[in-house]
């Protein structure tokens, strides 16, 4: 299993939504059967993402199909694209890991 993890760095003012624009990611993922979940930092080192969006890929052919789809239509992912640039500092930063299962060793 893989997880890919992304980061958005926003302004505390623009949190709530950006927070509004990742549910809506996440829920586009468990839409087509993948689990995902919105990270809020309970801390935050400097230079650290305000908020992050994961979801668990069994391949990972599986996250190119789900960015491929977005959150919608053609026209809501690139509304909601547009709307998510809007409020980000930087680009998001993209980690992709692979899990370890321990217990099968």
């Amino acid at each position: 299993m893989y997880l890919a993890r992304f980061s958005y760095d926003v302004l505390p003012i623009n949190r709530q939504r950006a927070i509004d624009l990742i549910r809506r990611e996440v829920e586009a993922a468990r839409q087509t059967g993948l689990t995902a979940r919105l990270l809020v930092p309970l801390t935050r080192s400097p230079g650290g993402a305000a908020l992050q969006f994961e979801v668990e890929l069994s391949s990972l052919d599986q996250l190119d199909q789900f960015r491929q789809r977005g959150v919608g239509s053609g026209n809501e992912t690139a509304s909601w694209m547009q709307s998510f640039s809007e409020i980000l500092v930087s680009p998001p930063a993209v980690e992709i890991l692979r899990v370890v299962d321990l217990q099968g060793s």
